[in-house]
């Protein structure tokens, strides 16, 4: 589906009549889509990891693929590189309304400014192109209004200090001579998820793992499989869209599945509580290159229903279903994946690029062994979903369906849908 740039609008627009999805580069179109198919809004343009929407209806801060979502407090347009736009950008800060908290406060409501539980204003800003001022400069002068505006103190970011806890987030997005200047839906970005609080190195951007999700096209699948799972973070979100699924999570580092169980756990409210891992043989079938037996650590429960609702914005239903969910979390070797030829439906796999992670176990001598592994173990109708960097028309065995380059702190990998080549006998 094509979006058009955002059309022409006035210097300032009612408070929540437009919001804004932001995005890894790249992924705009999926952000967009997932609006639309959530029935969260009407989307009416594509910016610089920007989406723009007309909400209609609650359940923003349930998006899975965007960064962040914000509520468009002021469009200004004619903003150019000179440091003039700091005054047109500061006078429309002046016109802004003042409106009831979107963060929910815990403390008491103040006399002084009628925000309850909220101790002051941040803004942070970005722009595209080269201008003659710098982002602490936008904040500061959109800063500065919005605090006499708004009657809130302002804490600026350009000493370096974070600002403290309980502040309402602003954010000044700057493309061509359009800026927006808008404010947080949620009490943190949508990336930071709730329940990523193990991490290890290389980790994957939950957005990004989202996307390949929804990538992965997961309706009515059966096994979903994670040969380099990491912290678990793309088996976590597979797990939203595939409720039911079987997911199979492998990792050679022991700490890397320690993590991936923790946050599982929180992921889905009482992962766990009634089944502890067990020390297994995993068998493989007989004839297959490489080891005969794995030993595993696997952990294997059913996630209890949460039905008074979440911040995933799931229906009891959902939630419901959600629970029926399998996962095993495996210690092992994805060069030598203990699993059954023609045993899985999807893959999905952010591979050891050898930057972050360097490649171990079988991988670290014959790194293509990772996908005969998915080859074999793979349904011949079945998909894979990997992040890669050295693409060269895909991997051995494997037709590319789909290529989604995205940008990556710094680096531009591929987002790539592969399905196996027809095999010549």
């Amino acid at each position: 589906m094509r979006y058009a740039r955002p059309a022409e609008g006035r210097r300032a627009r009612p408070f929540a009549r437009f919001a804004v999805a932001r995005s890894v580069r790249g992924l705009e179109p999926l952000v967009a889509a997932e609006i639309e198919n959530s029935r969260l809004g009407r989307v009416h343009g594509l910016r610089h990891r920007e989406v723009w929407f007309e909400p209609e209806g609650s359940g923003l801060t349930g998006l899975r693929t965007a960064d962040d979502v914000l509520l468009v407090a002021a469009v200004v347009d004619g903003v150019g590189a000179a440091r003039s736009a700091l005054r047109r950008l500061g006078a429309a800060a002046r016109t802004i309304t003042p409106f009831e908290p979107v963060v929910p406060g815990e403390a008491g409501r103040s006399s002084e400014t009628g925000f309850p539980g909220v101790t002051g204003l941040e803004v942070s800003a970005s722009f595209v192109g080269r201008r003659n001022y710098t982002r602490f400069e936008i904040e500061d002068a959109v800063g500065a209004e919005l605090s006499r505006r708004l009657r809130l103190p302002y804490f600026s970011r350009s000493g370096g200090v974070a600002p403290p806890a309980g502040c309402v987030a602003w954010r000044v997005t700057i493309e061509d001579d359009r800026a927006v200047i808008a404010v947080r839906v949620a009490e943190r970005p949508l990336h930071r998820r709730a329940y990523k609080t193990a991490s290890i190195r290389g980790t994957l951007h939950p957005p990004v793992a989202a996307a390949m999700a929804a990538l992965a096209r997961l309706d009515g699948v059966r096994t979903i499989l994670d040969p380099c799972c990491g912290a678990g973070t793309t088996l976590i979100e597979a797990a939203v869209l595939a409720p039911g699924a079987r997911l199979l999570g492998l990792d050679h580092d022991p700490h890397a599945i320690a993590a991936a169980r923790s946050n599982a756990y929180r992921a889905l409210g009482g992962w766990d509580r009634t089944t502890r891992p067990t020390e297994v043989r995993v068998e493989r079938k007989a004839g297959v290159e490489g080891e005969a037996r794995a030993k595993a650590r696997v952990g294997t429960a059913r996630a209890e229903a949460q039905v008074k609702g979440s911040a995933q914005g799931m229906t009891r239903a959902e939630w419901k279903a959600h629970a029926e969910a399998r996962v095993e979390w495996v210690a092992g070797d994805a060069g030598s994946v203990p699993l059954e030829e023609g045993s899985v439906d999807r893959v999905l796999v952010n591979p050891p690029w050898g930057r972050q992670v360097p490649p171990a176990g079988v991988l670290a001598g014959r790194p293509d062994r990772l996908w005969r592994e998915v080859r074999r173990v793979l349904v011949p109708d079945g998909l894979v979903v990997a992040l890669l960097y050295d693409l060269d028309g895909g991997p051995p065995g494997f037709e590319v369906v789909e290529r989604v380059p995205v940008s990556l702190s710094g680096r531009r990998p591929v987002l790539v849908v592969l399905r196996p080549r027809a095999s010549r006998g």
